[in-house]
């Protein structure tokens, strides 16, 4: 593995990480809303948990490709991260308004 794409995994890696948490602080906050609230967090949350499913999907299709399948599947990396990047903070927004 390149150093270049062993780099781009590790720190695609430590992000899904932290947004793992940030889910779980959510999660955590929505025993505390109201339960007409409720059901608009629980959708952020569900769009952030499908988004992350789908992130750590692309990241095992590019750890186990070869390094001639890397540029064509990171793109696809790239695009998932940037729709779970925007699905946790549009649930943050929701949060904390």
């Amino acid at each position: 593995m390149s150093s270049t794409r062993e780099d781009y995994l590790n720190k695609v890696k430590a992000k899904l990480d932290e947004w793992n948490a940030e889910i779980g602080v959510l999660e955590a906050r929505l025993d505390q809303v109201k339960a007409d609230a409720r059901i608009q967090y629980q959708k952020q949350l569900e769009d952030a948990r499908k988004r992350r499913d789908e992130l750590k999907q692309k990241l095992d299709q590019v750890s186990s490709s070869g390094e001639e399948a890397w540029g064509e599947l990171k793109s696809g990396l790239d695009l998932a991260w940037d729709a779970l990047s925007d699905a946790v903070k549009s649930a943050k927004t929701k949060f904390d308004s």
